[in-house]
């Protein structure tokens, strides 16, 4: 059955987030109570890699919530969560470089960057509706296919944008870890756990991109079914 069918992929696949989600708030829990030998906030680190990579426009601040730190392209801002921001430890040193790896990206004009950003206003509005015409191009889909193809057509942008910001990600992280190992702001141990930190918060966005894509063909399927 159809809706079985759907029900058991968003069920595999929100099962698999949870545990990836899980063992990300686990790894982040376990490498911030581990103090990083220099002593240095995350607030300070953030300074240090975009001073060091020739960025003087883009504020390091703080924001509030927990694993809620992310950069902001449109006012060049840094946001780190208070236990990031304050933060002494191998995680807020991992999460700091992180995002400002995303700062440096957007001032080498990285290309992934630029497409992600591109599509921002397009995938804001297709979240906003898409799931209602997916649902009504469902219900209609024997009158009025066009409605459902609309719903796949936003959902296609939705998933796009996942699968660009896997790179995004993927390289901010790269940038991050080759600045803290040069600088020795995390070495040998210390090092590979800021690694084993971004890596499992990586696995998010892959596990979100499948998940994305799985449901996409879905919806595909069922069109052309239809169109027989």
């Amino acid at each position: 059955m159809i809706g079985m069918e759907i029900f058991i992929i968003i069920g595999f696949f929100m099962i698999l987030g949870m545990i990836v989600s899980n063992r990300l708030k686990s790894k982040f829990n376990q490498y911030s109570r581990i103090p990083l030998r220099s002593g240095l906030s995350g607030k300070e680190i953030a300074e240090k890699m975009l001073y060091e990579n020739g960025i003087d426009d883009v504020r390091v601040i703080s924001t509030p919530g927990k694993l809620s730190d992310h950069y902001n392209p449109l006012n060049k801002t840094v946001n780190l969560s208070p236990g990031v921001y304050s933060g002494r430890s191998i995680a807020a040193a991992a999460v700091a470089a992180h995002e400002c790896g995303h700062a440096v990206q957007h001032a080498q004009a990285y290309a992934f960057l630029k497409m992600r950003s591109a599509l921002v206003p397009v995938v804001s509005i297709s979240s906003k509706y898409m799931q209602w015409i997916l649902l009504i191009g469902i219900l209609t889909i024997n009158q009025f296919p066009g409605i459902l193809l609309a719903g796949i057509v936003m959902f296609a942008a939705t998933t796009l944008f996942s699968f660009i910001t896997l790179p995004v990600e993927y390289d901010a992280t790269k940038r991050a870890l080759a600045w803290l190992d040069n600088t020795g702001i995390t070495s040998g141990q210390e090092h590979r756990k800021a690694q084993n930190a971004l890596k499992w918060a990586a696995r998010t966005y892959v596990v979100s991109a499948l998940a994305s894509l799985a449901t996409l063909l879905y919806f595909v399927l069922i069109f052309m079914g239809a169109r027989r």
